[in-house]
């Protein structure tokens, strides 16, 4: 199926060169002269890596026929995380740099979904807000104002800002978009 340029959106996948992209930003320019042009920002799916790229706005491009399983994390051994199809029960490998920073999101029995394309597991896609344990943070300053943050530790490793009222041993719930405090669990 062609897609064109004006038809893009956040979260499309395309065949750019052979290879599966995903649009994770764009906006169309139309210069005082010539044609427009598309801005995009997109995500090699095989590789990780990201790409600012510009495109004449009447190209049109394949789709990238992206399937999903509904998959259950299961463990990790050196630098390779392994998730169990929950239909099938197949289990499937993936690297650290496939995984990339949703390793810091992954806990044993989560569910997630595995992208595939053309038969090969890509990478993963993990919920939206996850629930971890703050495992190390310094106590809470008294009287600080509740705008104020603080260094923690969560129990992934991920390391980020809390509010001072947030405690060792707390659950609190984390955004996997940008890696944030959302709130208390």
């Amino acid at each position: 199926m062609a897609i064109e340029a004006g038809d893009f959106k956040t979260g499309l996948t395309i065949i750019v060169d052979g290879d599966p992209w995903q649009v994770l930003d764009f906006m169309h320019v139309k210069p005082g002269k010539g044609a427009a042009i598309l801005k995009t920002k997109m995500k090699n799916l095989k590789t990780g890596s990201t790409q600012e790229r510009n495109f004449n706005a009447s190209i049109k491009f394949e789709a990238a026929n992206i399937e999903k399983k509904k998959a259950t994390y299961s463990y990790s051994a050196d630098d390779t995380y392994y998730f169990m199809d929950q239909e099938t029960y197949d289990t499937y490998e993936l690297t650290a740099e496939a995984i990339g920073e949703n390793k810091y999101y992954l806990l044993e029995g989560m569910e997630i979904s595995l992208m595939f394309f053309e038969g090969n597991v890509l990478s993963i896609t993990v919920p939206d807000k996850v629930e971890l344990v703050v495992t190390e943070t310094s106590p809470g300053m008294p009287g600080a104002p509740s705008t104020q943050t603080k260094d923690a530790t969560l129990e992934t490793g991920l390391k980020l800002r809390v509010p001072q009222f947030i405690e060792q041993g707390e659950k609190i719930i984390v955004s996997t978009i940008d890696g944030k405090y959302t709130s208390r669990a």
